[in-house]
């Protein structure tokens, strides 16, 4: 076991555990739910008459949806990581740096697998 798996007590871990496989369903369902929804609006107006407007509204929620999908794509990469880490007893440090990423980090976002300094420079760059 990792001293910073040591300075988090197995129950904060194991509650980590259960907080991120819940957010994984939470992530992953609200997607489904998504996909259903435009699913049963395209089989209940899809025979109606589009206007422009329609169609560039609907070009406009493609991209939003886009979005949401990449950012819920790499937020469920993130809570796997996290998952692995947990198996590992690496959970609390940074895959960049191995540096320890404060409990309060961790509390507030389960998933975080960098420190804050590092999730920013990673944001900064893309």
């Amino acid at each position: 076991m990792s001293e910073q798996q040591g300075a988090l007590s197995a129950e904060f871990i194991a509650q980590q555990r259960a907080r991120l496989e819940a957010l994984r369903r939470q992530v992953l369902g609200g997607e489904e739910n998504t996909i259903a929804d435009e699913r049963t609006a395209q089989e209940q107006h899809g025979d109606e008459a589009e206007e422009f407007e329609d169609v560039a509204q609907g070009m406009a929620q493609n991209e939003v949806n886009q979005a949401l999908h990449d950012v819920n794509d790499q937020r469920v990469s993130d809570i796997e990581r996290a998952l692995q880490k947990i198996e590992e007893g690496t959970y609390g440090l940074s895959d960049e740096s191995g540096d320890p990423i404060p409990k309060a980090r961790l509390e507030s976002v389960p998933e975080a697998i960098f420190t804050v300094e590092e999730q920013s420079r990673r944001e900064g760059g893309k």
